[in-house]
């Protein structure tokens, strides 16, 4: 069996499917993708992934992107029991809508505000860190009362948050504020298997990366 795993460790959303392989004991053939050389536009890319973005994974000729796709896929298909995507309707439907939030709220108004500073000098948006901000308010709502987002225990929407909480963090964005994302957080960190190597390493990369791109 030959996983391939298109990735860059800069990206939140590739070091999410390493924080979920690593969970259910996948061994990923790590394939690294630099976007910055435009590897991902070759022809054989293309040819895998239309829409030549990553993460893409390759499970023995079914290819699939979109990392929360990915994490559910892997969940469903490699997964010794459902503790990381339960199979139950409603504990599964809050799981999803975590990831749904990730993906279309916290980590697209992470990337709304962010983007344009790093990418093409802006200055910073006053009203995209106002909706950043909201994000974080509402994460924190989630988290009240309970230690994981979507209830007792470690999920994979947990995976796809934390990527983007701790490159949030990474950036300088101050989570403390948000006092359950920021005992989250810290929770996460100590948890999750294998995260300083997996999911820290590559955001330093990232902070790195985004500093270079920000000095004056």
């Amino acid at each position: 069996m030959t996983i391939d795993f298109y990735y860059l460790p800069l990206s939140a959303p590739c070091r999410s499917v390493l924080l979920t392989a690593n969970a259910l004991g996948v061994k990923l053939n790590l394939k690294l993708l630099d976007l910055f050389k435009g590897e991902h536009l070759k022809p054989e890319f293309l040819k895998l992934n239309f829409q030549h973005c990553i993460p893409t994974l390759d499970d023995n000729g079914f290819v699939l992107w979109e990392s929360r796709a990915i994490l559910c896929y892997l969940s469903d298909q490699y997964g010794k029991n459902d503790s990381l995507y339960p199979k139950d309707p409603k504990k599964r439907a809050v799981v999803d809508q975590r990831l749904f939030f990730d993906s279309g709220t916290l980590y697209q108004r992470f990337l709304d505000y962010y983007s344009p500073i790093m990418f093409s000098g802006a200055e910073p948006d006053t009203a995209k860190f106002a909706k950043l901000e909201e994000g974080f308010q509402f994460f924190d709502k989630y988290l009240e009362g309970q230690t994981w987002v979507a209830g007792t225990h470690l999920t994979i929407a947990d995976l796809a948050l934390v990527t983007t909480a701790s490159s949030a963090e990474a950036f300088g964005f101050d989570v403390k504020k948000y006092p359950n994302v920021s005992k989250w957080l810290a929770n996460a960190k100590k948890t999750i298997p294998n995260y300083e190597e997996l999911n820290h390493a590559g955001c330093m990369d990232y902070k790195q990366f985004y500093e270079s791109k920000t000095k004056k």
